[in-house]
């Protein structure tokens, strides 16, 4: 789709110069931010479809920003960093990043990356429109359509890839999902050696949304040596 709005975050001027002129030239509408402050200033009245974001700014760390924005907005976050560390990755993703890249990079592997996050936000426009738009279980509520959750009347801000993965246990509650297939499923491309902690790292982020409370029951089960499933036992009971 044309024209989709993209928001650079980078203080380093030449480069956000640099990102925004690929941007043009693939016909999306890039909006140019410096620093944290700008950057939500943008979030808050240019609506981005999608944000890429430098981890070290000025005024912010980007995952502090990540942190932030998620509260506006569930538009895909791709990090930029010269950091190449898995830690530093795991850290990015945990804080509402849907995806890492390393400097120096190519304007192809990023432009490829932003039409493919891009691509994946309307295919799941699309398929939550033939689907039940809203499912309940005891306490939860979620609206496919809308994109939300709640539980206990309390909207849960989840991440596109957070809806994502929870959405695909829940639409399969009796089946077993390994890592690796959550992966591929959600990100739509195949598993490496390293990816299924990035899956770990978003189930355990979940959890941690979606049980805020002392009582609350656990959602997301783990099966041993298998994978992730949806805590059957939560499901209505067939007459």
């Amino acid at each position: 789709m044309a024209n989709e709005k993209i928001l650079v975050v980078d203080d380093d001027r030449a480069i956000n110069k640099l990102i925004c002129s690929y941007l043009t030239k693939e016909k999306f509408t890039p909006v140019a931010a410096f620093d944290g402050a700008e950057a939500m200033e943008s979030v808050k009245w240019e609506n981005p479809d999608l944000i890429i974001l430098d981890v070290m700014l000025p005024d912010t760390e980007g995952t502090s920003l990540s942190l932030e924005i998620r509260k506006q907005t569930n538009a895909p976050i791709l990090f930029l960093s010269a950091k190449s560390q898995e830690i530093d990755k795991i850290i990015a993703l945990s804080a509402g990043g849907d995806d890492y890249m390393t400097k120096p990079f190519t304007p192809g592997e990023l432009i490829a990356r932003v039409k493919a996050h891009l691509r994946r936000q309307r295919m799941m426009h699309s398929d939550s429109e033939g689907s039940s738009p809203v499912t309940e279980v005891g306490e939860l509520r979620v609206d496919f359509e809308s994109h939300e959750c709640y539980v206990r009347d309390q909207q849960v801000n989840l991440t596109v890839k957070e809806f994502d993965i929870f959405k695909l246990l829940l639409e399969h509650p009796r089946k077993v999902f390994p890592a690796s297939q959550i992966f591929e499923s959600v990100w739509k491309t195949s598993c490496m050696e390293n990816d299924p902690k990035t899956v770990m790292v978003y189930i355990s982020t979940l959890r941690k949304k979606l049980e805020p409370f002392d009582d609350s029951p656990s959602y997301i089960v783990s099966v041993r040596g298998v994978g992730y499933k949806f805590n059957q036992s939560l499901l209505p009971k067939n007459p």
